[in-house]
Order: C-alpha cells, then sequence, then structure tokens
C-alpha cells in the first residue's frame, strides 16, 4: 500500500484519539447529515446535461446557508467550492468551475460537507448524466454496495479493520458477478468524524479484518470508497486537488456519515423517507 499523499497524511496528525460523542451529540450530527443529504438530492434532481459544475456548486452553497449551515470545504485547506464535482477520471476532490459543463453519458461523484452548530455532516453520491453505460451503471453500483457493506459494520464491539475488510469483499463479490476488475483507490479512504471535518481514524477501504482500535458508542465513522474502471493508480493535477486515475478509467465515490450505536449502525447523512 501506498503511502497517504502528504495533505491526507496532515489531517490525522493532530489528534490521536478518537472522539466519543453522547447521544444529544449525535443528535446534532444528523442535523447536519440531514441538511448534506437535502443538497446533495437537489443536486441529484438538478444535474442534467448542459449544466457546469459551478452551477452545481451554486445551487448547493444555497442550500446549506438557507438551513444556517456552512459549507464544510468551502475555505478548507483552500479549498474554493462548497462540493467536490468530478467528472469521468476524476475519482475525488474535483473543483467546480463554469468552463466544466456536463455532457450525456458523463459520471459525476459530488461530494458535500456542513457544518451545523458546530457538526459535521459528510457524504458523496455519484450520478449518471443522462444515459450512461451498462459499464458506469455497474461500477457506480460496484462503489455503493461497497459503502453499504462497510456501514453495515460499524458496530460496537467491532476493529475498525473489520469495516475496511467488508468494504473490500464487497467490491470483490461486485467485481465476480459483474465479470470485470474494479481498481480500489488505496491512498485515500474513510475518516472519523465529528466536531471536525477529518479525524482519527484514518480508515482504509481494504485490509485484514481483526485490527486497529474497537469501535464505541458514540464514535462516528466516514465510509467513502472509491473505485475505478481499471487502474487503482492515481494522480493529482497541477490545481493541487483533483485526483484522476493514471489510466483515464472512470471512477465512482459514495460516502456516508455512521454512528456506532447500541442498536446498530446510524446512517447520519441518510435522506429522510
Amino acid at each position: 500500500m501506498k503511502l497517504l499523499p502528504r495533505r491526507v497524511r496532515q489531517l490525522f496528525r493532530r489528534n490521536r484519539s478518537i472522539e466519543v460523542k453522547s447521544r444529544s451529540e449525535l443528535e446534532a450530527m444528523r442535523a447536519a447529515g440531514l441538511v448534506v443529504a437535502r443538497t446533495l438530492r437537489g443536486i441529484m434532481e438538478t444535474a442534467a446535461p448542459g449544466m457546469s459544475t459551478a452551477e452545481l456548486d451554486e445551487l448547493a452553497e444555497q442550500t446549506i446557508r438557507e438551513a444556517n449551515a456552512v459549507p464544510s470545504f468551502k475555505g478548507y485547506h483552500g479549498f474554493p467550492a462548497s462540493i467536490c464535482t468530478s467528472v469521468n477520471e476524476q475519482i475525488v476532490h474535483g473543483i467546480p468551475s463554469p468552463d466544466r459543463v456536463l455532457r450525456e453519458g458523463d459520471l459525476l461523484s459530488v461530494d458535500c460537507g456542513a457544518i451545523l452548530d458546530g457538526w459535521h455532516g459528510d457524504s458523496a453520491v455519484t450520478i449518471e448524466i443522462g444515459a450512461v453505460t451498462e459499464r458506469d451503471k455497474a461500477l457506480s453500483a460496484a462503489t455503493r454496495a461497497a459503502m453499504l457493506a462497510g456501514v453495515r459494520a460499524v458496530n460496537p464491539g467491532a476493529r475498525l479493520t473489520d469495516v475496511s475488510h467488508a468494504i473490500e469483499q464487497a467490491a470483490r463479490r461486485a467485481a465476480a458477478e459483474d465479470g470485470v476488475e474494479y481498481g480500489m483507490v488505496l491512498e485515500y479512504g474513510g475518516h472519523g468524524i465529528g466536531s471536525a471535518m477529518h479525524m482519527d481514524p484514518f480508515l482504509p477501504n481494504v485490509g485484514e479484518p481483526g485490527r486497529g482500535p474497537l469501535l464505541e458508542v458514540g464514535m462516528a465513522l466516514a465510509i467513502e470508497p472509491m473505485l475505478t474502471a481499471g487502474s487503482s493508480e492515481t494522480v493529482e493535477l497541477d490545481d493541487g486537488w483533483t485526483v484522476v486515475t493514471a489510466d483515464g478509467s472512470r471512477a465512482a465515490h459514495w460516502e456516508h456519515t455512521v454512528a456506532v450505536t447500541d442498536e446498530g449502525p446510524w446512517v447520519l447523512t441518510e435522506p429522510e423517507p
């Protein structure tokens, strides 16, 4: 496994303990998570051929601020927008731009975060723009299935890498069912979340089970696998943010913020019914 990029490594140096929240604090995180969910739902309903990713960013910021929340990403380590919009070969951290106009058949991953009353929510979806290929549909579905497997593994008494293993195994099963090989992005993964957006622990998307810290009631994790239709090798562009596949293959990204509770995983960024 490669070393994490410098910026990602720095996010996990300051606080080695894992934050444990009270029930009321988790409920506050749920409120932030609902802001994120509503924002992403609005983007999913709006994104279409001919729209620019900058227009989607404007919609996201308006939705977040109308909820009396603050976009987590805007200004974070200098990031210039309220959401990340990663198109086709872009895996993560794509910067919205008026020059990036969506086209029929694009695969768009949108990552969104919001802060409400000091608590964070973080979630990502992959959106099909118009009619996409069956291979792109399968890639997105496999990534989402891997995320959901990770969500189901977030239980008290589990080890951190039990979640990693669940994600990896689900991705492998999907690849076998689809008759393809998916690349699992190794340099980027999930993380602790709560009173800050990126907190310990870093959560790899691959790993042997039974390792790492025990999950306790009150902990919260962002589960976020990223799969590619080709190689797992990545390249960071000159803008210092956008990460793309080295071979130009397409990528998908799904994410939920999940809390550990006595009743099992609580998906804090799940949309309301």
